[in-house]
């Protein structure tokens, strides 16, 4: 769990500083999966308004901390273990939690069988009214929902077929098992993003709380884009790091 006591002196700390400590205190001070005082109850107890409060719960929510689950409260988290990976190679979420020996699994998946609209006629490099296949499912850790994930690719690459048998959540590592193709590299673009109202019921948090947003176009080896994805993860889950080299260095 993460303290903010003893950071500074209590002097040098903002109002906002003081309520995450104040905050971080009461959780401190609770068992794993107790419920936190209502909303209202504990914005009267730390002299702040609601709107204050949820800005500073969404700090903890996004470190795995506390877990708020709309219409049901905010509950104390236990220790969790992150799912920690290097930008330079792509793998998949399974494949990384494999390797810390953390057990993942698919939650609800939604399979369907939609055609190419404008937008991912762009994303995919396909004409208007291709057949595609969009792949959406949840992946929980810890009995808890961690990311939501979305792959569209067209159905001449990835049929409902081809999910038929015994599929567990990775597209990339199907795709990777894969002899129609060779795969070559996945350009990403990465951003923090407020979670949509659909997005919040799907991950069990509260709509508006910050998300990392993964889109990606997965290119095979002659340069055909396979699969356009967009991958929401809760930040308290996940640690992502790149490794650069310095001006001119070879």
């Amino acid at each position: 769990m993460v303290h903010f006591n003893d950071l500074h002196e209590k002097g040098s700390l903002t109002s906002f500083q003081r309520l995450q400590n104040e905050l971080a205190h009461v959780i401190s001070t609770m068992k794993h999966g107790e419920k936190l005082p209502s909303e209202p109850k504990l914005a009267k107890n730390l002299g702040v308004s609601r709107a204050t409060l949820r800005e500073a719960m969404r700090t903890f929510e996004g470190q795995g901390v506390i877990r708020r689950r709309q219409g049901v409260g905010t509950f104390v988290v236990g220790p969790i273990q992150v799912i920690e990976s290097g930008l330079e190679v792509l793998e998949s979420i399974e494949t990384l939690a494999e390797k810390i020996g953390l057990d993942v699994k698919m939650g609800e998946l939604d399979i369907q069988q939609i055609k190419a609209n404008e937008y991912y006629s762009s994303n995919l490099q396909v004409d208007i009214d291709t057949p595609l296949i969009k792949i959406s499912r949840v992946i929980n850790a810890d009995n808890r929902p961690v990311a939501f994930l979305v792959d569209v690719l067209p159905e001449s690459i990835f049929s409902h077929e081809d999910l038929e048998a015994g599929f567990t959540g990775s597209v990339l590592d199907r795709l990777i098992e894969s002899e129609k193709i060779e795969l070559s590299i996945s350009k990403t673009v990465i951003q923090a993003e407020a979670a949509s109202s659909s997005i919040a019921r799907a991950l069990q948090i509260q709509r508006g709380d910050v998300l990392l947003l993964f889109k990606a176009n997965l290119f095979s080896t002659e340069g055909k884009i396979i699969d356009y994805s967009y991958s929401y993860f809760l930040p308290g889950y996940f640690r992502f790091q790149v490794v650069r080299r310095v001006g001119d260095m070879l």
